[in-house]
């Protein structure tokens, strides 16, 4: 994957009010969590994230993806980031 095709992706993106689902993608089932979707010309990268205080965008996760089907362990691990972030964001704001 070249810096280039990414840059563009990220400058495009910046400038769009509403992000198309080609490139942001909300999962069903689950519990707000999203599905970044970087293509390129050889694989179909993806990470999982979520919205935290309004804009704030939060990453946890990514993978190659391979089949057309999100991969149940990979989904797993996302909803498992993502309450852990929750989590440790509660014990920090109790201190």
């Amino acid at each position: 994957m070249s810096a280039h095709w990414l840059l563009w992706q990220h400058l495009f993106l910046r400038n769009v009010e509403r992000v198309p689902i080609k490139f942001l993608k909300y999962l069903e089932g689950t519990d707000s969590l999203y599905e970044i979707r970087v293509l390129t010309h050889k694989c179909s990268i993806r990470i999982f994230s979520f919205f935290d205080e309004g804009n704030l965008v939060i990453l946890i996760n990514g993978f190659i993806k391979k089949t057309d089907k999100t991969p149940k362990n990979e989904l797993e691990l996302g909803i498992k980031l993502k309450e852990e972030f929750f989590l440790e964001k509660r014990e920090r704001n109790k201190k």
